[in-house]
C-alpha cells in the first residue's frame, strides 16, 4: 500500500463505493435488504460510528476495524472498508449486519480502536437488541484491534477474522521496524547525519532526510546492497505489486525489497513513528541485546543478500559487525508499557480466529502470522487457529471472493464447532464459483484488478523479533 493511499485515494474509494447504487445481489440472488439510512452518530470521545442493518438480519453482526490512516488524513466511520465493498450487497443479501466507528484518532490509533470499537458495539446492542453472533474482523492495524477486542472481552464476540494483522503486536512490531531503522542509518547514511531514529521531534524533516539517504545510496551497488540488507531486517520479500509474479531473478526481487523500503517502510520508519511516540509519551522500542550477525542468519532474504553484497565488493561480515558494535536504543519504560498494553498479540485464544494474509506483504509481513501461531497455547491453537495464505503480493490484497469465502468458513466453524475443509484447492474453486463480479482487489493506485483465486499452502518463516 502506497504512502498516498493512506489519505484522498483511499477515501475517495470509500465515498464512491458507499453512494453506489446497490439493487442487484452480486451473486444473482434476490435484491439485497440494504438499510435506507446508515445509523451514524458521534462517541463522547470524538470517534463516529456507522451501524446497518438489513431488513432480513440473520442475527450476525460484523464489527468491522479500520487499518492504519496517517496522521491528519480524513478519518470516516467505516463499516466496511473500500477493498472489499464490492462484497457489500451480498452481506446485505445474507442478512448481515454491519458496524464501525472510525476511531477518536488518526495514526497508531489502537488504544482509541479497542475503546470506540467496543462503545460502537454498546451502540448496536441499544438501538437493535444483542446479537446472536458477533464477528471482529478488520484489516491490518484493525486485525491487531480485532484480536485485542476477542482477548478483552471474550463473553462478547463468538469469533474473528484478522486479514492481513499485525499479530506480532505493537512492541516486536516497532521493535523490528527500528531493526531496519538501526541499519539504515549506521550503513547508508553519512557518519553526521541527523537522522533520528527514536524520539523524532521534526517527523517531517526527517522523513525527508531520510528519503535524501535513500536516493543517494540507490544509485551505487554497494548503497543498493545496504539498502537491500536494511529492508531485509524488516523483512521485505523480493515480490512487490508492480509484477503480477514473483520475479524469478535476483535482480528483480532485490529490486521489489527496495521498493518496498523505500514505501512505505521509510514512512514508517522515520514518519510515522513519531506519532507513536507522542501517544506512548516516548520510545516504545529498542534493539538492546540484539545481534545483528546472529539474526541475519534467520532473514528469509538472506541469499539475496550474499550475492548482492558479493556483487558489490562489498564485505557483509564487516557490516554486520559495525551494526553489533553501534550503541544500542533502550525503549522508555513508559513507553514500553503502552505498547505492551495497546497491544501484544497472543494470549488466550478464547474463540475461533480464522487469519487471512498475502505470502508477499511489505507493510505487515507474513512473518507476522508465525509469531501470532507460536504465541498462543498450543492446545487453543488446535482448537481456534486456522491461517489462510493468499499467493500475492500487496498489503491487504484480497479479492472480494476471497475474502468471502474466508469469512464463510469462520462461519461454518462457529456453526458446526468444527472447522471444514481449508484445502487450498477447495477453498480456490469456491471462491470461483462466485465469477468475476466479487474477482478483484484493489493495487495502489485503488484501482480493480481482476485476479483469479490464489489460495496457497504456505508455513512462514519466523517473525525476527
Amino acid at each position: 500500500m502506497r504512502i498516498e493511499r493512506f489519505s484522498n485515494q483511499r477515501i475517495n474509494a470509500v465515498r464512491a463505493a458507499l453512494g453506489a447504487v446497490l439493487a442487484v445481489s452480486l451473486l444473482g440472488a434476490s435484491a439485497p435488504q440494504v438499510p435506507a439510512v446508515p445509523a451514524t452518530a458521534t462517541l463522547p470521545d470524538g470517534a463516529t460510528y456507522r451501524i446497518e442493518v438489513p431488513t432480513n438480519w440473520n442475527g450476525t453482526l460484523l464489527l468491522y476495524s479500520h487499518g492504519y490512516n496517517a496522521p491528519g488524513d480524513e478519518n470516516p466511520a467505516l463499516d466496511v472498508d473500500s477493498e472489499i465493498v464490492a462484497l457489500r450487497p451480498t452481506l446485505f443479501s445474507r442478512g448481515y449486519a454491519l458496524a464501525g466507528s472510525s476511531y477518536a484518532g488518526t495514526g497508531y490509533a489502537v488504544e482509541d480502536g479497542l475503546r470506540d470499537q467496543m462503545a460502537t458495539l454498546d451502540e448496536f446492542v441499544r438501538r437493535y437488541g444483542k446479537p446472536k453472533r458477533t464477528i471482529a474482523w478488520g484489516h491490518s492495524l484493525g486485525g491487531l484491534i480485532s484480536i485485542g477486542l476477542i482477548e478483552r472481552h471474550p463473553d462478547r464476540f463468538d469469533g474473528a477474522l484478522p486479514m492481513c494483522g499485525i499479530l506480532a503486536g505493537t512492541r516486536a512490531t516497532w521493535n523490528q521496524v527500528l531493526d531496519s531503522e538501526f541499519a539504515f542509518k549506521v550503513l547508508a547514511a553519512p557518519e553526521d547525519s541527523t537522522l533520528a531514529l527514536v524520539h523524532i521531534h521534526d517527523p517531517a524533516a526527517n522523513y525527508q532526510i531520510a528519503r535524501r539517504i535513500f536516493e543517494a545510496a540507490e544509485k551505487t551497488p554497494a548503497g543498493r546492497a545496504r539498502l537491500a540488507l536494511a529492508a531485509a531486517f524488516n523483512e521485505e520479500p523480493g515480490w512487490d505489486p508492480s509484477t503480477p509474479s514473483r520475479p524469478s531473478d535476483r535482480a528483480g526481487q532485490l529490486a521489489a525489497m527496495l521498493r518496498w523500503l523505500e514505501n512505505p517502510a521509510l514512512a514508517f520508519g522515520f514518519l510515522f513513528r513519531a506519532e507513536l511516540e507522542a501517544r506512548a509519551g516516548g520510545n516504545p522500542s529498542g534493539n538492546a541485546g540484539e545481534s545483528y550477525l546472529d539474526a541475519f542468519r534467520k532473514l528469509p532474504q538472506r541469499d539475496l543478500i550474499v550475492a548482492a553484497y558479493k556483487d558489490a565488493q562489498l564485505d557483509l561480515d564487516a557490516d554486520l559487525r559495525a551494526l553489533d558494535a553501534t550503541p544500542r536504543i533502550t525503549p522508555d519504560a513508559a513507553a514500553e508499557a503502552y505498547a505492551k498494553a495497546n497491544t501484544d498479540a497472543g494470549a488466550t485464544l478464547p474463540v475461533p480466529v480464522l487469519t487471512l494474509h498475502t505470502v508477499a506483504d511489505g507493510l505487515v509481513p507474513v512473518g507476522h502470522e508465525r509469531n501470532y501461531a507460536e504465541a498462543v497455547p498450543a492446545a487453543a491453537r488446535a482448537a481456534n487457529l486456522r491461517q489462510l495464505f493468499v499467493n500475492r503480493a500487496g498489503h491487504c490484497a484480497f479479492t472480494s471472493e476471497e475474502t468471502l469465502v474466508a469469512l464463510e468458513s469462520l462461519e461454518a466453524r462457529l456453526q458446526t464447532g468444527s472447522w471444514p475443509n481449508l484445502d487450498p484447492h477447495e477453498l480456490r474453486e469456491a471462491a470461483a464459483a462466485y465469477g468475476d463480479a466479487l474477482g478483484s482487489f484493489q493495487n495502489d493506485d485503488g484501482h480493480d484488478v481482476p485476479s483469479a483465486p490464489a489460495f496457497i499452502d504456505f508455513i512462514p518463516k519466523g517473525f525476527l523479533r
